[in-house]
């Protein structure tokens, strides 16, 4: 036998013994029958949430299968992303693991949850698995499983709901202008510091300086004047609610005079309508309040007098404190005979076309809240942006202008800039729920929605706004029943999406007919899935067919989402998307 011979004996030998070997270690059966083994997969196809896949694997294993000595290791994978893997053995191996029977054999169920990652979005779900006894192994067959991976939490929309700063700017400022005249006692005659010359009353002072301004000023209306006449208590009670009707009399008709007056004239000063009598009456109230006021050393018991004794009675025992009295003479009762004017008039402010020319031109010439005001009477979102700037160049000290500002970058995706511009608003209002919910946006758009959760759950006295905002990151977190509820009566593409992945099919469809958006391409992509999901192949193609005609990119979405799986192979699904 020559050399080379025998050299091929010895390895055709050692070839033999070991395929004998790896037979009598059950691998090579396990191999070939690997067929045998039954997977049920939950769910299939699988499905993200929360940013994870989860996956059970129930494993059967046939009698007569399993090797006894044989440590298996299974390791599921989709997409190149692999799962834990365990490990399972033979009856009469060694290590740590469950134990399948030989004779019998056994099953196991298999869990796992793993971070999504874009190749899994649509790729077999397979089980690979590696045989060892002692110093051998083998590699048994891949087997595809189930399929993934359904990925429609991620058509959410950054919908997110900033909240702008609102203006207090009115179109018309309620005017109320007081004045008082003063009487002689027991007459309807002004005390000469009393009467309609303001400059010997200061009092009425207030009340003629207002009709000298305004009287022929457009933008000011006169709605009507207001008076309240009184006598003072120390008068016959028989007299005092005749007095006080006289000095009403006495007040209302000088106005009228005063309003025929062609330098000053009172708008519609001229008619007995325009004169409102609140009050006539003998002021024991005001006596109240003006012996409380005072220094008047008795004050304590002339209160409890008034307080006490029968309106028919009270001066006379006032008047019995003769000492008292006399300082009630000087320092209380003279301010009681008076009658009280009101003026109530209305200024009309800028308007709209006022303001809108100003902002684009002088906007110095604004008040802080003119051109917040001016920033919604356009649509255009530069100059939005532009009148906000303004504002906070003018005003940087009130936090609504940078808030503004940032809210208006915000919507125009510029998240840096939007940021520090909420960080602005937030040194002039710290924890401003306002500024909150905005910062909040921020955070969730940087992917830190645990932060941003943190920071709208602080904000939720700022508005309605917060927990829609707070709708969209418990989708995100998976939380579809919870963003159900936070996204409320909200009639919008996320509402519905929200809805679809809580299984709510027929309110998702209700709510997405009803939104704004109805009409978009994403929509009728959503209603397509709806009806894949309610095995509605007609709805679903009819669906889907329009979201392709509004934007062909959908073609190629559909082509590869898990939702349409089970029509891959229809063909009026394969011409639809190919």
């Amino acid at each position: 036998m020559t050399m080379k011979k025998h050299q091929l004996n010895i390895l055709g030998l050692a070839a033999i013994a070991a395929l004998g070997l790896s037979s009598c270690t059950g691998l090579n059966k396990m191999s070939k029958k690997e067929a045998l083994v039954k997977y049920s997969v939950t769910p299939n196809p699988l499905e993200m949430h929360g940013d994870s896949v989860a996956v059970t694997i129930s494993v059967n294993y046939p009698a007569k299968y399993f090797g006894k000595k044989v440590i298996l290791n299974v390791t599921p994978e989709c997409g190149g992303k692999k799962f834990k893997t365990v490990t399972l053995l033979g009856e009469k191996a060694i290590g740590t693991g469950t134990k399948i029977n030989y004779k019998t054999g056994g099953s196991y169920t298999y869990t796992d949850k793993v971070f999504y990652t874009p190749e899994m979005k649509d790729a077999d779900l397979k089980v690979t698995a590696t045989g060892n006894v002692k110093n051998k192994s083998k590699e048994m067959p891949a087997r595809v499983v189930g399929h993934g991976t359904i990925i429609t939490p991620y058509l959410l929309k950054n919908d997110d709901k900033p909240i702008i700063g609102k203006d207090k700017f009115e179109k018309t400022t309620p005017q109320v202008i007081d004045g008082t005249n003063f009487f002689v006692i027991s007459t309807s005659t002004y005390t000469p510091a009393g009467s309609m010359d303001e400059k010997k009353n200061p009092s009425i002072k207030p009340v003629k300086d207002f009709i000298a301004a305004n009287a022929k000023n457009p933008n000011m209306r006169f709605d009507n004047m207001t008076i309240s006449s009184y006598a003072s208590p120390d008068g016959e009670d028989a007299a005092n609610g005749k007095l006080a009707e006289d000095r009403f009399k006495k007040t209302s008709g000088d106005l009228k005079t005063l309003a025929k007056d062609k330098k000053n004239p009172i708008p519609g000063g001229e008619q007995d309508e325009f004169y409102k009598k609140e009050r006539v009456e003998v002021d024991w109230n005001g006596f109240k309040s003006a012996v409380s006021a005072s220094n008047i050393k008795d004050k304590q018991i002339i209160l409890n007098v008034v307080g006490a004794a029968p309106d028919a009675s009270k001066m006379q025992e006032i008047k019995n404190m003769s000492e008292t009295y006399e300082e009630l003479k000087t320092d209380i009762l003279p301010q009681l005979r008076r009658s009280t004017i009101t003026i109530n008039a209305t200024k009309f402010n800028r308007t709209d076309e006022q303001i809108l020319k100003l902002a684009r031109s002088t906007a110095d010439s604004l008040s802080v809240e003119e051109i917040l005001y001016a920033a919604t009477l356009t649509t255009d979102m530069n100059e939005k942006l532009t009148f906000y700037k303004s504002a906070e160049r003018l005003y940087p000290s009130d936090w609504r202008t940078a808030n503004n500002v940032g809210c208006i970058l915000l919507m125009q995706n510029k998240l840096q800039d939007a940021k520090g511009a909420f960080d602005r608003a937030a040194k002039n209002s710290a924890n401003n729920p306002i500024i909150m919910n905005n910062q909040g946006i921020c955070q969730r758009w940087e992917g830190d929605r645990k932060t941003a959760k943190e920071t709208l759950e602080k904000a939720k006295s700022a508005g309605p706004e917060v927990s829609y905002n707070l709708g969209l990151i418990a989708v995100q977190d998976g939380k579809y029943e919870d963003a159900v509820g936070a996204f409320g009566a909200n009639k919008t593409f996320n509402a519905a999406l929200a809805k679809v992945l809580a299984n709510d099919l027929e309110g998702a469809l209700a709510t997405i007919d009803a939104s704004p958006e109805k009409e978009d391409a994403l929509s009728y992509y959503l209603k397509a899935i709806v009806g894949a999901r309610k095995g509605n192949k007609e709805m679903m193609i009819n669906n889907l067919q329009t979201a392709i005609s509004k934007d062909p990119s959908m073609k190629e979405k559909a082509k590869s989402d898990v939702e349409f799986l089970k029509y891959r192979g229809d063909s009026e699904f394969d011409n639809l998307v190919k």
